[in-house]
């Protein structure tokens, strides 16, 4: 695929998600953003009592603050696919026919999956 996307928002959250999983040195970093245009940051936690992948929390916080829906996601990883629960939550909340893109640590999207 290339780049980092072609639509300007979509650029502006791998590039979140890029920024989160820098700054916390974390396996992962996630965004998201709802249909209101407000996006949503995580990473990883993984902690003795607790690992939760950066794109499910990133859609927990995103359902935590009052979205109803989201219109894309990106995950920054070294993955080489996104898990399938974690296109299950960005379902979940966001519908059919989201876009989410999967980036390198450089911010190039490799591949987008749809829910």
């Amino acid at each position: 695929m290339g780049g980092e996307g072609s639509d300007p928002e979509d650029r502006k959250i791998v590039q979140l998600a890029r920024s989160t999983r820098s700054r916390t040195g974390a396996a992962e970093g996630a965004a998201v953003r709802d249909q209101d245009g407000r996006t949503y940051t995580a990473a990883t936690v993984q902690l003795v009592s607790l690992r939760i992948s950066a794109l499910r929390l990133a859609v927990a916080m995103a359902a935590s603050s009052g979205a109803r829906s989201l219109e894309a996601a990106a995950v920054v990883s070294d993955a080489e696919q996104i898990g399938a629960g974690d296109l299950d939550a960005v379902r979940d909340l966001g519908g059919a026919g989201v876009a989410v893109l999967r980036a390198d640590r450089d911010g190039t999207v490799l591949d987008q999956s749809t829910t």
